[in-house]
């Protein structure tokens, strides 16, 4: 439950918790409809205060896409990350994914760690830590790292696999161009992103991004478009 619901009613619900004359301040980076019928029933007469677009991207993140079949998605995250320097975070969608990534790019050179439902919190501290200090540069998670995680060194996002929704996209990019730093976030989709194609064209349009027209065929299936794919080899990891 990627909403906090459980938690947050257990905090307003304690014995020890006033029930009267109490402030109650939510914050939220998106403000889907689960969201919001969270704060109704938690809040009486709220007053929103917005800063930026909510539930958009900051204006410090270049958003790309790219369109990438499933066969090469590894080679393009490697071209990816031989490309870009600096702190980068690799999205999918299962912790298998991202044990196998792992897994993957330990074994070509690449120091990275991944963090996940199963990983206990001692796992998730240390790898964390181990990001953080710079030991190592990649960072590989399901959207258990697109809350709450704040590295303002965050210089790329990709999503290998990309998001069920435009709510976990945004939360997922906005790991990077934090801080007032600027950002780059790249996404894989292939003919299987029907369900986000749509909203990610009109997110990129109204955050003044390239949105190419191939995103609106995704949508009715259909293949063969290109993308832009990343090329070449060789380089050293976290660009340079």
């Amino acid at each position: 439950d990627m909403g906090f619901e459980p938690q947050i009613r257990n905090i307003v619900e304690r014995a020890d918790m006033p029930q009267e004359g109490r402030q109650t301040m939510m914050f939220s980076a998106t403000f889907p409809r689960n969201v919001v019928r969270i704060a109704d029933s938690f809040l009486h007469q709220p007053v929103m205060l917005r800063v930026g677009r909510v539930g958009g991207a900051a204006s410090t993140v270049t958003q790309e896409v790219l369109f990438v079949d499933g066969r090469d998605k590894s080679r393009t995250l490697v071209d990816l990350l031989q490309k870009v320097e600096g702190k980068t975070i690799v999205f999918v969608n299962t912790k298998r994914s991202a044990d196998q990534l792992e897994y993957d790019l330990c074994n070509m050179g690449c120091p990275c760690a991944s963090v996940h439902g199963d990983k206990d919190q001692r796992e998730r501290e240390a790898a964390l830590g181990d990001f953080k200090s710079g030991r190592i540069n990649v960072l590989l998670g399901t959207d258990v790292l697109g809350r709450g995680i704040d590295v303002p060194e965050v210089m790329h996002v990709i999503n290998y696999d990309a998001p069920k929704d435009i709510e976990d996209y945004t939360h997922r990019i906005g790991r990077t161009g934090r801080a007032g730093h600027e950002g780059l976030a790249t996404t894989m989709l292939n003919d299987r992103d029907g369900s986000i194609a749509r909203d990610l064209y009109e997110m990129l349009q109204k955050s003044k991004q390239n949105a190419p027209e191939w995103l609106l065929d995704i949508r009715g299936g259909g293949g063969g478009r290109g993308g832009g794919r990343g090329g070449g080899g060789g380089g050293s990891w976290g660009g340079g």
